[in-house]
């Protein structure tokens, strides 16, 4: 397991309001595998009072859970800086939304 296979997971993951995944948002700001066992998210949510930050933290950590089962502990951090701005949105995600 690598890096690349936690964001291939994890672009699987909805913004719940948008409808597009976190990794093309661009709300997922580091992914770090401490060992074949542990990994570590730091991401944010679209605006600094979103109220679905815990679900989203949520669905992430139960997507990776059901998707890896080798996983032992999964940290995710949700932080406030650097604030997300829509310019860490793919081309994709920007086309999904008429952007």
């Amino acid at each position: 397991m690598d890096k690349q296979d936690i964001y291939k997971m994890l672009e699987e993951v909805k913004e719940p309001m948008l409808g597009v995944d976190i990794v093309n948002l661009g709300l997922v700001y580091e992914v770090s595998v401490k060992n074949d066992h542990d990994v570590e998210i730091v991401m944010t949510t679209r605006n600094e009072n979103c109220m679905l930050a815990d679900y989203i933290a949520l669905s992430a950590r139960e997507h990776l859970t059901d998707q890896m089962k080798g996983l032992e502990h999964i940290d995710i951090k949700m932080v406030s800086a650097p604030k997300w701005t829509k310019d860490r949105m793919t081309r994709y995600a920007k086309f999904l939304l008429d952007l």
